[in-house]
């Protein structure tokens, strides 16, 4: 595709303003018409929604427009509901039909649904309340990341109320065994009490008032396997080094919902840390193809794990490009400002973006 006139910008459609497709919007609004479709009028911060679990953070979100009206990102507030690449259009739940010259696909991931009974991430703003009803225990299943920052935060927000992690294999896996241990330790003096190797399959058959769901994620591509796009066993759309469907070169895939890999780091998994990064270099991809020049292959790896044991209390463990752990941690307090500085520096960057996106590309990690 060659590049269009000042008077004739190609059009880029959007779907979803997570991480992946908020950075790849910015970083493109030079350079295209941007529409964003999204049926939400605000941002979250999914990597703070344990927080907004335990109560200790009211609010987790930013209003879109924040971002969007300094870049003149359009904002379409509806839910994307057909793609049909032969051409080129994305149906809507408010009867639209979009068209697009490029499309990137960038609509994440979900909890695995797991019945009406526990409370998840994406559910998260309704356990406080449930817990400032009185004690009881709360159960959290899930032995990673996620599932080890949601029981750190509710045993320290929470005392009273009895707290438990249950993992179907070690929790924190993929720390050194010294970092492990000493996530453990900090759990269990909050009073946590750990399960470790037992599968659970549904939140009934936990012994528990109320439960939180962290064991698994899926990727949001339904619409996409309905379009044609191929996916990979895991349920993620492939994608070449361009992070391309394989099948539809004018769709783009960023975010947890893309079957990503680099030669550095291999597959990526679903995280916000590879999301922004998957984001910027869909942009780029796109801004080549406009320029006449052939994309480059994406390139990625791995550095840290960060994870926060309350609010006093983290684990950064440093990993190398396959994410593979180093020898190598920080703990206690320096963790957790490390953790926090992390988390902030993320709407950060796309805050500076909205209006600088030149930046982007300047920033180590980002294409």
């Amino acid at each position: 595709m060659t590049t269009h006139s000042s008077g004739d910008r190609p059009h880029v459609l959007v779907l979803g303003a997570g991480y992946a497709g908020l950075m790849a919007a910015l970083r493109l609004a030079p350079h295209a018409r941007v529409s964003l479709v999204d049926p939400s009028d605000r941002f979250t911060e999914r990597v703070r929604l344990h927080e907004l679990a335990a109560g200790v953070r009211p609010d987790v979100s930013h209003p879109l427009s924040h971002f969007l009206r300094p870049a003149g990102i359009e904002h379409i507030a509806a839910r994307a509901t057909g793609i049909d690449p032969a051409t080129r259009t994305v149906t809507t739940d408010d009867g639209r039909r979009l068209p697009y010259d490029r499309l990137v696909y960038a609509l994440g991931s979900r909890t695995a649904p797991v019945g009406e009974r526990a409370h998840t991430a994406e559910t998260a703003a309704g356990l406080p309340k449930r817990l400032q009803d009185g004690p009881g225990s709360v159960a959290v299943v899930g032995g990673g990341l996620t599932g080890i920052e949601l029981a750190a935060e509710l045993a320290e927000s929470r005392p009273e109320w009895r707290v438990s992690l249950h993992s179907e294999g070690r929790v924190g896996s993929g720390f050194t065994p010294r970092a492990r241990d000493h996530a453990l330790g900090v759990l269990r003096a909050r009073g946590v009490r750990i399960e470790q190797g037992r599968r659970i399959a549904e939140p009934d058959s936990v012994d528990a008032d109320e439960v939180v769901w962290a064991a698994s994620m899926v990727p949001n591509t339904e619409l996409a396997a309905a379009a044609g796009l191929p996916l990979d066993p895991s349920g993620r759309v492939r994608v070449d080094g361009a992070l391309r469907s394989t099948a539809f070169p004018e769709v783009y895939v960023a975010g947890d919902a893309a079957a990503a890999s680099s030669a550095r780091a291999g597959a990526l998994r679903m995280a916000c840390a590879t999301a922004m990064p998957m984001g910027s270099h869909a942009a780029a991809s796109i801004i080549s193809e406009f320029r006449g020049r052939e994309p480059r292959t994406f390139d990625y790896g791995f550095l840290t794990q960060c994870v926060s044991l309350g609010r006093r209390e983290g684990l950064v463990q440093f990993v190398r490009a396959d994410d593979s752990p180093r020898d190598r941690f920080l703990t206690g307090r320096p963790a957790a400002r490390v953790k926090e500085q992390v988390v902030r520096s993320t709407v950060g960057l796309l805050r500076i973006a909205a209006r600088r996106p030149w930046v982007i590309p300047l920033t180590p990690g980002m294409s």
